[in-house]
């Protein structure tokens, strides 16, 4: 049935179709609708960049970098083929903005093989040359560092992709607290002295287990705050710590507590353990000889020292204790 309305509406459309497809040929048409493809997209883009600066010009805006990246930081001496390894590991991991290499050999520069591996890589890997060779030189507050976690990796420890993805996600939930893979504990004895031990986890949940006072940094995800922070500890922290070339990992517990402590009002302990499913140490595959610190027959004694004398320093022993355990089964292995 004829609809005298129906004609009107069609009216100024079929005006508007005529003068697009129906002048020249059903190329002219084609034309038309890709130019206004390109105006829309021009004007997206457009949008796009202004916003890019509206957040990076404006410092009270948090990046999505910021908050969904991390760096990582190695430090190195002398062990360029177990290093290498670790890198090629590190790469695959997703949400990896940049490496930062600490390059601990003062008397020699980074190898061109390890600079000629990874230039093809889209993930950046700078090499931080140090004038001294010194434990702590890992712990600056690197200008190179524009996210908010870090993922400090020994250069002998090798964890699964699956295990830092997962361990990322656990320290967005826990960003004032170490997280990582290496729990210990100190125990006061009787004699009110401190002793350094390693810990025997089990499921807290089926009779109890063990508990720990600390994580170690060597393989671990912490705030980038917490670098500046430690480089404005006392100086008879840093003294210690050069004195022993050991130690740096307790100190930033302690560090890590003391913040949490003074200026959170928070009283949890400075970190959090996720039980691993793929870590190795290639400690013993090193061609180049060097061996760790704890393969020294006093290195458990030092470390006690440590405890002792950084409790003395702050004058308190901040460290608390701990038995969570996070996994990404619903059971915990023992």
């Amino acid at each position: 049935m004829y609809n005298p309305s129906e004609q009107k509406t069609r009216q100024p459309l079929d005006k508007f179709r005529f003068r697009i497809c129906q002048v020249g040929s059903n190329k002219a048409c084609l034309f038309f609708c890709l130019l206004l493809v390109l105006l829309l997209f021009v004007f997206a883009l457009k949008d796009l960049h202004f916003l890019k600066g509206e957040v990076t010009q404006n410092p009270g805006v948090i990046t999505l970098t910021k908050q969904e990246e991390f760096t990582i930081i190695i430090q190195t001496f002398k062990r360029d083929d177990i290093l290498l390894e670790v890198l090629k590991r590190c790469l695959d991991v997703p949400h990896l903005q940049k490496i930062l290499v600490v390059w601990n050999n003062v008397d020699k520069q980074p190898s061109q093989i390890l600079r000629d591996s990874f230039g093809h890589h889209r993930t950046p890997i700078l090499f931080l040359e140090q004038k001294v060779n010194r434990i702590q030189n890992r712990l600056q507050p690197f200008p190179e560092i524009h996210t908010h976690a870090v993922l400090m990796l020994d250069d002998d420890i090798l964890l699964s992709v699956s295990d830092i993805s997962f361990a990322f996600t656990i320290w967005k939930q826990f960003p004032d607290q170490i997280v990582g893979f290496v729990p210990r504990k100190h125990v006061e004895t009787a004699h009110g002295a401190y002793t350094y031990q390693r810990t025997k986890l089990s499921d807290p949940h089926n009779g109890g287990g063990d508990k720990y006072s600390m994580v170690l940094i060597g393989a671990s995800f912490f705030h980038a705050r917490y670098l500046k922070l430690y480089q404005d500890q006392p100086e008879a922290m840093h003294s210690l710590v050069d004195t022993t070339q050991n130690c740096d990992d307790i100190a930033m517990n302690f560090v890590v507590s003391m913040y949490m402590r003074t200026v959170l009002n928070d009283t949890r302990p400075s970190g959090v353990y996720i039980m691993p499913l793929d870590m190795v140490n290639l400690e013993m595959q090193a061609r180049s000889g060097f061996k760790g610190m704890w393969l020294r027959s006093n290195h458990f004694k030092q470390r006690s020292y440590c405890l002792n004398r950084l409790a003395q320093i702050y004058g308190v022993m901040p460290l608390q204790f701990s038995d969570s355990i996070k996994t990404r089964f619903t059971w915990l292995r023992k």
